[in-house]
């Protein structure tokens, strides 16, 4: 053996015997012996800045990463856009302007935003944005519409939802989808509450926003006490037609669920419309732009919308940072499939979930990453074909530190200390939690970490350690499997 092959020799065996003597190897290896871990699956990997292994268990084993998928959609769209990204929304016109009167169509043009009436902190407010909007129709002399309000959305391209997602997820606030122009995260609030008596209807009521054009029918029923909430909405944007099914129990207290509504740019032009007759511009109604690029009116598709359009105003959306923040704070997977769908528009030129896959390969490549721990089709985690290792995602933050980026993507990351994470490391000393920044992931039977834990006042920033935690098929209370991601951080914390 020469003396370079010696000396490298010698280093892996140091490297070796260190490596497993730490208190969280020895942890997660005794947690993987027992039960929820053992019959389920678990990988972890934590490593430093400069390389020493902290953590090694599975770390190559690709599993259901849930919402940690945003870790990768944040940072990938605050490398790709920018933190000082924003959303522009158009209002512009087809036809002429002739003594007060338009004699064409009123567009809102959207390009993707999504806090669109969505009544975040970080939105612009309902009132003020419809306000902002009838303004400029005002400016432009326009006094009557001798046409349609239009909700263009055409700036999103393709289905509105991936079509990996679970069919029970598609009627929920988190399962909606969207094109390039929404309305409350395409969200719609319904109240319901039990029948007087088990075997009676669930009384069931749109509260908002109101879609008048929809088709509503239920076949729920109240159910015993005990069986809780069983209610699944069924819709589609194909057409107006929503159902609810399932059951609700007698003993269930009134409650809003909060489902999908798949006409948000229909939504958008009805508000608008209104609010403008309520400010005396009168217009002929509202309508939407089908998949075909054709006006929608009472869901009946007549001429092609107008290419030819003149602008007369935009508004714009809080930054991409400030929505990469709440998209991981809040786990919005509303915010997460337009940021990856902004990405992919903007640098293929077709938010299709299609190329979503070969955008993300891009600045994969450009990170210098191997691809082979990565099967990623959505934005949110959403979709059960999602398929990540530790070994990328660590790889992935890595990369992370060392782009421009670094303190921007630190900053939109949630920490034990601010409210996003309440009851991981709860139990753990301030000088672990304080230093804590991650992102969760969770669906039935999984629970998933990964971030960094910053180093220790007075240590280089090569302690840094970056960690990934997954745990999948383990249907046993998310707190259990939390309280071993939770032992594993504190432990690891104590390494840097």
């Amino acid at each position: 053996m020469g003396r370079r092959a010696a000396s490298l020799a010698m280093l892996l065996l140091s490297a070796l015997t260190a490596f497993g003597q730490g208190k969280a190897q020895k942890y997660v290896e005794k947690a993987a012996q027992e039960e929820p871990l053992l019959s389920g699956a678990f990988a972890a990997l934590a490593v430093k800045a400069n390389g020493d292994t902290v953590v090694c268990f599975n770390h190559r084993q690709k599993c259901l990463p849930a919402s940690n998928t945003k870790l990768i959609t944040t940072g990938v769209a605050l490398l790709t856009l920018g933190p000082d990204y924003e959303y522009e929304t158009s209002i512009a016109y087809s036809g002429s302007i002739e003594e007060g009167v338009l004699n064409g169509d009123l567009y809102i043009v959207g390009s993707g935003d999504p806090t669109l009436f969505s009544r975040d902190s970080i939105a612009t407010p309902d009132e003020k944005l419809l306000s902002l909007w009838t303004g400029m129709v005002s400016e432009a002399g326009i006094n009557r519409i001798d046409g349609l309000v239009i909700g263009d959305g055409r700036y999103f391209d393709g289905p509105i939802e991936n079509s990996s997602w679970s069919y029970d997820d598609l009627g929920t606030y988190y399962g909606t989808g969207g094109d390039g122009l929404c309305f409350y995260l395409n969200a719609q609030d319904i109240s319901v509450a039990a029948g007087a008596a088990v075997g009676d209807p669930v009384k069931i009521s749109v509260s908002y926003p109101s879609t008048p054009w929809m088709n509503w029918s239920q076949t729920c029923i109240t159910s015993k006490a005990g069986t809780g909430d069983e209610l699944y909405l069924f819709n589609t944007d194909l057409a107006p037609v929503a159902q609810m099914r399932g059951t609700f129990a007698i003993d269930r207290k009134p409650k809003t669920e909060h489902c999908s509504n798949k006409f948000g740019a229909l939504t958008c032009a009805y508000y608008f419309d209104n609010y403008l007759n309520a400010k005396g511009i009168s217009s002929e109604g509202y309508a939407d732009i089908d998949h075909e690029g054709r006006i929608r009116k009472d869901f009946v598709s007549g001429e092609a919308a107008s290419s030819l359009l003149t602008p007369i105003g935009s508004t714009f959306s809080p930054s991409l940072k400030r929505i990469a923040y709440v998209t991981n704070r809040r786990s919005d997977n509303f915010y997460a499939e337009t940021l990856m769908r902004t990405v992919v528009k903007e640098t293929k030129g077709t938010a299709s979930y299609d190329s979503c896959a070969v955008a993300y390969g891009d600045v994969f490549k450009s990170l210098g990453l191997d691809t082979r721990g990565i099967h990623i089709v959505d934005g949110s985690g959403l979709s059960r074909k999602n398929w990540i290792s530790p070994d990328f995602f660590v790889s992935f933050l890595g990369a992370m530190l060392q782009s421009p980026m670094a303190e921007e993507y630190l900053d939109v990351l949630g920490s034990p200390m601010d409210g996003a994470y309440p009851t991981m490391l709860a139990n753990e000393p301030y000088e672990v939690k304080c230093r804590v920044r991650m992102k969760s992931g969770t669906v039935a039977g999984t629970r998933c970490f990964s971030g960094y834990i910053l180093p220790s006042d007075g240590k280089a920033e090569e302690e840094t350690i970056r960690f990934s935690i997954l745990i999948n098929n383990c249907p046993v209370p998310s707190s259990v499997l939390s309280g071993i991601i939770s032992r594993t951080i504190a432990l690891a914390a104590q390494e840097n």
